[in-house]
């Protein structure tokens, strides 16, 4: 079961409570006043891919391997860099 960030409308506390999805939505219903936060959120975007950090060269040689086993194959010239 998940841990769920809520905030009470009432007073502006934030609470976490650890439910199931089914208890979560029934204790929304009972309580109006209590809204569910967003939270712990993973980033969506891949540093690697914004350029904020460089491709590992061991990563880069494994796709290398790749490429010269697949003939055809862009990987090398992607990773090569």
């Amino acid at each position: 079961m998940p841990l769920y960030d809520f905030k009470d409308t009432k007073t502006g506390e934030v609470f976490e409570k650890f439910m199931s999805i089914s208890s979560k939505e029934e204790y929304l219903k009972e309580n109006p006043h209590i809204e569910p936060l967003i939270s712990g959120l993973p980033p969506l975007i891949d540093p690697v891919v914004l350029g904020v950090r460089k491709t590992d060269q061991g990563f880069k040689e494994v796709m290398q391997k790749i490429h010269s086993r697949s003939p055809g194959s862009e990987l090398n010239k992607t990773f090569n860099t």
